[in-house]
């Protein structure tokens, strides 16, 4: 194999194991994650004009309050500290005439965050 192949192999190793390695590191005790999912549907338009980036936003900025006030909740509840880890929103558009002239114009809107709190 020539030198030039086997760094490109040893670079797929090392990515391909450097998550795994990540998580096997030390935890501290009275340390957990949360991980929350959110999903609803957003009437409007869905097309590529002012309006529908409009509702996108709007959208987004909904999954990121809640991805915000979700320390908050846990901070009251059970967590003495909470550190937001990732978040991730997706919107799915829905067009009435995909389907049948009943359903609703639209975003289904998906979100995930992961949290890490130390227990109280």
């Amino acid at each position: 194999m020539t030198s030039f192949k086997c760094a490109i192999v040893a670079s797929v190793t090392l990515i391909l194991a450097s998550p795994a390695i990540a998580q096997i590191g030390p935890r501290q005790d009275n340390m957990t994650r949360v991980q929350n999912n959110i999903s609803f549907f957003m009437t409007g338009p869905t097309g590529e004009g002012e309006d529908a980036q409009k509702l996108r936003e709007k959208a987004q900025r909904m999954v990121y309050e809640m991805a915000a006030h979700e320390c908050d909740l846990l901070r009251e509840v059970l967590a003495k500290d909470c550190r937001m880890e990732s978040v991730n929103v997706n919107l799915n558009a829905t067009n009435a005439r995909q389907f049948n002239q009943q359903q609703q114009e639209g975003f289904n809107v998906n979100g995930t965050m992961s949290l890490q709190i130390t227990l109280k």
